[in-house]
């Protein structure tokens, strides 16, 4: 039997998943990818279609318990958990017939997890709206419209498809048959898949149809450095809150992307003094990152020893083998037992002989549900 407080491996299970940054032309999209990933990766210019091809970049969660936990392991070496963002081509109206980079946007974001949906929540002559005119709630229903297009096309292929084994009385075609005819209407009224509710066994069913307009959605909603601070008394941020809150029971953030591309290059200490300056302390990226992060149905536990405070991903639900298993693929499969910690506890406690002391140490097996914030050593078979 080993005792694993784990490190980096090569053949490490990773969890990873895609947050694709979607929106109209110059909406503030690329800027905000690179305020995200810290980086010019993403040109930004002030015209149509300036990102043809999709950037990527992995993104550190920003969370504070790290902090906390490398002042008890005492160590230097700290390592956030991470997701990637995929800032995708501007779309247009007409882009589900082909329109503008229609099919390439279609195609990119088809390819993600969940979408950040950027709206622009500013007045800038300077800066050209492709529409003419800076109307939130019209541009988010430009691209909810094309996504819905885009699935009606493909239920209604995947219906033509099926329609044989439905006919061979195959259960699980007519069940997909089924929810498609609840689909199909929906579409037609201009209604997302991500807002017709389903049953537990239609949700596995719609998560194998692939739709766009399924993913779950963040509004991130763009606003200029001199409104952050009273982001709550700009009208755009509010008609797009309210939207997202009862149109798609969705998040909303207020960003600044253009506050973040001024901190790229500015130390820690001078970003601080910078945001003072505005009022603020934080652009809202910190906390859209955080925000994406959950949206995608992720958590996070710990390992901690002196050679590093490292923060795991998991997905709700994951159970204590599985969790191992995000480590490193032996880790899974030699499961013995976790010895598991939660992070309030040990954080209150300030020691791990203090929480063993406390009682607040246990050993989990198989069974056991991992929960945010847990901090765990495994013990596995080699």
């Amino acid at each position: 039997m080993i005792l694993v407080k784990p490190h980096p491996r090569n053949d490490v299970a990773a969890l990873m998943l895609k947050a694709g940054i979607v929106g109209l032309p110059n909406v503030g999209k690329s800027t905000l990818f690179n305020a995200l990933t810290r980086t010019r990766k993403a040109e930004s210019a002030n015209y149509p279609f300036c990102t043809i091809d999709p950037n990527v970049g992995v993104v550190n969660v920003p969370d504070a318990r790290l902090q906390v936990l490398q002042g008890i392991a005492k160590t230097n070496v700290v390592i956030p958990a991470a997701i990637e963002f995929v800032d995708i081509a501007g779309l247009v109206a007409g882009a589900s017939k082909g329109e503008g980079l229609g099919n390439k946007f279609l195609a990119n974001i088809r390819e993600t997890d969940a979408i950040v949906q950027v709206v622009r929540c500013f007045e800038n002559d300077d800066i050209v709206h492709n529409m003419g005119s800076v109307d939130p709630l019209r541009d988010i229903e430009v691209i909810n419209t094309e996504l819905v297009l885009a699935d009606l096309e493909s239920v209604e292929r995947q219906k033509e498809k099926l329609i044989k084994k439905v006919r061979a009385r195959d259960k699980e075609a007519t069940a997909a048959v089924a929810l498609i005819d609840r689909l199909l209407p929906h579409f037609n009224d201009g209604k997302p898949a991500n807002t017709l509710d389903v049953s537990e066994e239609e949700a596995v069913i719609l998560k194998g149809l692939h739709l766009l307009s399924s993913k779950p959605v963040i509004y991130a909603a763009n606003v200029m450095e001199d409104e952050l601070a009273n982001a709550e008394s700009n009208p755009f941020v509010a008609k797009v809150s309210k939207y997202a809150r009862e149109s798609h029971d969705a998040g909303c953030v207020v960003i600044s992307a253009q506050i973040e591309s001024e901190l790229i290059d500015l130390g820690t200490e001078d970003a601080k003094e910078f945001l003072a300056d505005l009022g603020v302390e934080d652009s809202g990226v910190s906390l859209l990152i955080r925000e994406t992060y959950s949206l995608l149905g992720l958590k996070t536990y710990f390992t901690a020893g002196e050679k590093e405070v490292r923060a795991w991903t998991f997905e709700t639900g994951m159970t204590a083998p599985q969790c191992a298993g995000v480590i490193h693929t032996d880790f899974e499969s030699g499961f013995i037992k976790a010895e598991v910690v939660a992070y309030e506890d040990l954080a209150g406690l300030g020691s791990v002989p203090a929480a063993r002391d406390a009682g607040k140490y246990r050993l989990e097996g198989k069974d056991y549900l991992f929960q945010d914030g847990d901090v765990a050593v495994f013990r596995f078979n080699n």
